[in-house]
């Protein structure tokens, strides 16, 4: 394999994905049930909107714990200054992207339609694999 391999095949499809207007108590809920460090914040036309992550949590969590009730929506906590691949980019752009930014994932778009999540250690694995 090339290190010219792009992201197509590396790329989670399967994480989950919320909308801007879900109440934040059942976006917490999702995340914690299927045990995903963040989950996409696509609209209705599929465009990625933001990314809510577990640290985006605490804040409605903490209140919620304190105050016993949860308010607010998804769009109220997410973080919408992102930073995304292409799902052409290359592998070794993405690792790249990876020393650069602290981040353990990076949302992957082609074009304006978001495709999925690429994991750091599914890239660490793949680069492992060819090596």
């Amino acid at each position: 394999m090339s290190l010219h391999e792009t992201l197509h095949m590396l790329v989670v499809r399967d994480m989950p994905v919320l909308q801007p207007d879900m109440p934040i108590r059942r976006a917490v809920a999702i995340l914690v049930q299927e045990n995903a460090a963040a989950a996409a914040v696509i609209d209705d036309s599929g465009a990625l909107k933001g990314l809510l992550s577990q640290k985006d949590c605490f804040r409605p969590t903490l209140n919620a714990s304190y105050y016993q009730e949860w308010t607010g929506t998804v769009a109220d906590f997410m973080t919408t200054n992102l930073m995304t691949l292409s799902v052409s980019t290359d592998i070794t752009d993405a690792a790249e992207a990876f020393l650069t930014h602290s981040f353990h994932l990076f949302p992957v778009l082609d074009g304006e339609q978001f495709v999925g999540m690429l994991k750091r250690s599914d890239l660490l694995k793949r680069l492992v694999e060819m090596g």
